[in-house]
Formats: C-alpha cells, sequence, structure tokens
C-alpha cells in the first residue's frame, strides 16, 4: 500500500519547520484493536514510535473515555472510567507508508477503519483504506470526554433476579422492571401477599442473585 502526501516531500528547510509542516497535515484515524487489549496497544504504540523515530508523523494515541460512578457491594459509588468505543484506540499521525506499517505491525492491532477496497483480479477480500476522522468528529468524541459529568452506572439490567438487603422489604426477592441511574434507584416487582407488586427501591438496597 502506497500513501502519497504533500507533507512527505520536502527539500533542505530546518529540521523544525519540517515537523511543524508534518504535524500540519496530521489526522485523527479510528484503529480497531483485540478485545479488552485497548491499553496495551497504546502501550506498544507509544514504545515502537519513540524506537522507530516516527515520533513527528504519530503524533498521539488516545483511548476517549467517560467518567462513571460504580456502585461497590457497601453502597459506596466509586469514581471510575469508562471507554467510549470499547475494542478501538485513536491515532492522530501522518499516513505514509512507514506509519502505516509501525501502527498495522503493532500486536493486538486488527487494521484501520476505513474503505475497503476490492481486488482488482480474484476473489477474496481486499485491503482496507483508512479513512481520516472529521474535524467536527474529532472535536466531539473528546469534548463529550472531558467536560462529561460523572453518570451512575447500576451493574444490573431489566429483568434481572434480585434480592433486598435492608428496609421494610428486607430478604425479599424480585424482578427488576425499571433503571434510574440518575436517582439511584430502580424498581422491582415484589411478591407481596402473594401479589406482585411494583416498589420503588435504592440501588444500595439490593442485590443481584
Amino acid at each position: 500500500m502506497t500513501f502519497t502526501s504533500d507533507e512527505t516531500q520536502y527539500d533542505d528547510r530546518s529540521e523544525e519547520n519540517l515537523e511543524a509542516e508534518l504535524a500540519k497535515g496530521a489526522r485523527w484515524y479510528a484503529v480497531q484493536v483485540a478485545s479488552g487489549c485497548e491499553k496495551r496497544v497504546k502501550m506498544n504504540l507509544e514504545q515502537r514510535i519513540e524506537t522507530l523515530d516516527v515520533v513527528n508523523r504519530i503524533l498521539e494515541v488516545q483511548i476517549p473515555e467517560t467518567p462513571i460512578l460504580k456502585h461497590q457491594k457497601d453502597g459506596r459509588a466509586k469514581e471510575s472510567a469508562e471507554k467510549v468505543f470499547p475494542g478501538y484506540v485513536l491515532v492522530k499521525m501522518v499516513m505514509d507508508d512507514e506509519t502505516w506499517q509501525v501502527i498495522k505491525n503493532t500486536p493486538n492491532v486488527i487494521n484501520f477503519v476505513g474503505a475497503e477496497q476490492k481486488r482488482r483480479y480474484g476473489r477474496g477480500r481486499g485491503h482496507v483504506k483508512p479513512m481520516p476522522l472529521g474535524h467536527g468528529e474529532v472535536e466531539r468524541i473528546f469534548k463529550q470526554s472531558q467536560e462529561q459529568e460523572p453518570v451512575r452506572k447500576i451493574d444490573m439490567a431489566m429483568g434481572d433476579k434480585i434480592t433486598v438487603l435492608s428496609g421494610p422489604f428486607k430478604d425479599f426477592e424480585g424482578e427488576v422492571i425499571e433503571l434510574s441511574p440518575e436517582r439511584n434507584k430502580l424498581k422491582a416487582l415484589l411478591s407481596i401477599f402473594g401479589r406482585e407488586t411494583p416498589v420503588e427501591l435504592e440501588v444500595n438496597q439490593v442485590q443481584k442473585i
């Protein structure tokens, strides 16, 4: 695969000017990676960028995350982070043959996100032409991850079976029918006097069976 770019053609200009010009041509690309390997890929990529001396063309590797509050068994909320795009890392780079190879040959990297180009002859899949993300899309992604308030994360889903740990319905069992993470509450159907009755409970009052 061959990439050509005006930014990669230069003469006797100073190294500082060259790096500035290369940086101007850098775009953000999404790279698909093996599930659960996002941080490992980021670390390996950053090491390879230094070792292979492409720091002036591969400028940043990011894993966009949003803050969340996860509830502990003791009822307390612990702040954590959740990946915006699980299975992907974002790379700001000047695309050319060398930088493409650096990314593609990194362990646990699957491929760039882009447009698949069919083979001219024969059968089988062609190669994927990396497509840069739009400037507005990139701005929205990072703005969302930087400015968003922590979102409460309830480790339950509709239909989950729960048991009540405290309050007037302690030791009752039921089924989750509604979740309100912003209020830290849920509704469950409990069997009270032989009848299925919807009851609103605090998240820290219940435990998933």
